[in-house]
């Protein structure tokens, strides 16, 4: 599950990063406030889209397993790990 949060955390900063890109290509200061303030609502909204549009294809192709699950447990003294059958 961390996997994910983080790649979606990933996914959203794309925009951030780019821009950032964008300011050092054209020799602007990178950490002033005023560099960043008219455009950062469109790089969340921006960011925001890409995360939605990650969820959507991951929703979309992501691998279905089409067995039931089977929780864990014991047989004959013996742990046996749970998955889909």
């Amino acid at each position: 599950m961390i996997r994910v949060l983080i790649e979606e955390l990933a996914l959203f900063l794309v925009p951030f990063l780019l821009f950032a890109v964008m300011l050092v290509l054209t020799r602007r200061r990178v950490l002033a406030i005023d560099s960043w303030s008219r455009s950062f609502t469109w790089l969340v909204l921006a960011g925001l889209g890409i995360v939605v549009g990650g969820f959507l294809l991951t929703g979309i192709f992501a691998e279905r397993q089409t067995g039931p699950y089977v929780p864990p447990h014991m047989e004959d003294g013996r742990p046996v790990p749970g998955g889909f059958r």
